[in-house]
C-alpha cells in the first residue's frame, strides 16, 4: 500500500518536517516519489520509521541512528549498536523497577496511616 507525506504524518504522529529532514538527512533515504515529484511511501518505510521512533524514544540520536541504518554499516556494527540499545534499555528498566518499589513502600505507609487515622 502507498501512503502520501500527510498520511504519513498522520499515521506515525511525526511532523512532515520531520518526515523530511530523516529523508534529507538519509535517515530514510528509500522513499519513491511519483511523476509529479510527491513522496509515496510504503509499507516498509512505515515499519522503518515505528524503528527510528523506537530507538529515538531509547535516547539514541539522530547521528548514531543516521550511522544504523547507512548502507556501508556492517551487520557486525548494527549488531553492536542494538546490543548496546538493549543494555542501556534494561539500565533504564532496572531503574524504573527501583522507583516503582519506591512508590509501591509509600502507598503501603499513606494506606496504613489512612487505616489507622479512620480507626
Amino acid at each position: 500500500m502507498s501512503y502520501t507525506i500527510g498520511q504519513v504524518s498522520d499515521l506515525t504522529g511525526l511532523s512532515i518536517h520531520t518526515l523530511r529532514y530523516y529523508e534529507k538527512e538519509g535517515i530514510l533515504p528509500s522513499v519513491s516519489r511519483n511523476e509529479s515529484g510527491l513522496r509515496i511511501y510504503e509499507t516498509k518505510d512505515l515499519e522503518a520509521l515505528e524503528f527510528i521512533g523506537c530507538l529515538r524514544a531509547l535516547g539514541m540520536t539522530i547521528k548514531d541512528i543516521k550511522h544504523f541504518v547507512q548502507t556501508s554499516t556492517t551487520i557486525d556494527q548494527r549488531l553492536r549498536i542494538l546490543e548496546r540499545q538493549k543494555e542501556i534499555v534494561a539500565a533504564k528498566m532496572d531503574q524504573l523497577l527501583t522507583y516503582q518499589s519506591m512508590i509501591e513502600r509509600k502507598i503501603e505507609i499513606y494506606t496504613k496511616m489512612q487505616s489507622e487515622v479512620e480507626m
